[in-house]
């Protein structure tokens, strides 16, 4: 049994890309297929061209796809990442969850596990915040919170933080240090194996006989 796993993220300078990229790693560690795909940028070339660093990582990862809504379709689970933008999340990564509607209706996002994790120049810049704004849109999607929590050694080291992995960047910008990244590593690890037991539990179910939920959605539509 396996998974497909997408971890979606928007990244200005290169933290929380560094992230995405360890939590993809984690996933895959457990054989899990998993897509890696960046928010579109909304920042005009102005803006960005004023920062050295955000004009060089904008560059350097033209190679990743964008984030589509069908990348959302196919996964048995979701990673989210972005930036802490005043204890919210990035302005490109909710312009993405925006366009999410007509899966949301379809009721293709519930019942799927799905974490987060941000970075912030500050140790208390809102990283929780931010993770916690996140889980308000997984709520209404009714899909199923993973948070690493206190489970293992790495989410200590990282700083402690059981909502989701949270770096810090500070003022010389040199992304997540190593125990960061484990933590990352590890966060990914756990949502696809969540996604693994899931999945394995569902196809118990089916053979039972009893009715899949996405079938209950589809009958209380026409109710």
């Amino acid at each position: 049994m396996t998974a497909k796993v997408a971890v979606i993220y928007y990244s200005a300078t290169g933290a929380v890309h560094a992230l995405a990229e360890a939590v993809a790693e984690g996933a895959a560690s457990t054989g899990a297929e998993v897509r890696l795909r960046r928010a579109a940028e909304l920042a005009p070339d102005s803006a960005i061209d004023e920062n050295p660093k955000w004009r060089g990582h904008a560059e350097a990862t033209r190679g990743i796809p964008e984030a589509s809504v069908e990348d959302l379709a196919w996964a048995d689970a979701f990673a989210f990442g972005t930036p802490t933008r005043f204890g919210a999340p990035a302005a490109q990564l909710k312009q993405f969850i925006d366009q999410t509607g007509g899966l949301w209706q379809e009721g293709g996002l519930a019942d799927k596990p799905v974490t987060a994790f941000t970075s912030a120049f500050n140790q208390h810049g809102g990283s929780e915040a931010t993770i916690l704004s996140l889980a308000n849109v997984f709520y209404h999607w009714g899909a199923l919170i993973v948070p690493p929590g206190f489970t293992d050694s790495s989410v200590y080291a990282a700083g402690g933080n059981p909502y989701g992995t949270s770096a810090v960047t500070g003022p010389t910008g040199d992304g997540p240090d190593a125990a960061a990244l484990d933590a990352a590593r590890y966060q990914g690890r756990r949502l696809a194996q969540t996604a693994i037991r899931l999945l394995a539990g569902s196809q118990v179910t089916d053979t039972e006989g009893n009715t899949p939920a996405t079938e209950v959605r589809a009958m209380s539509k026409t109710a």
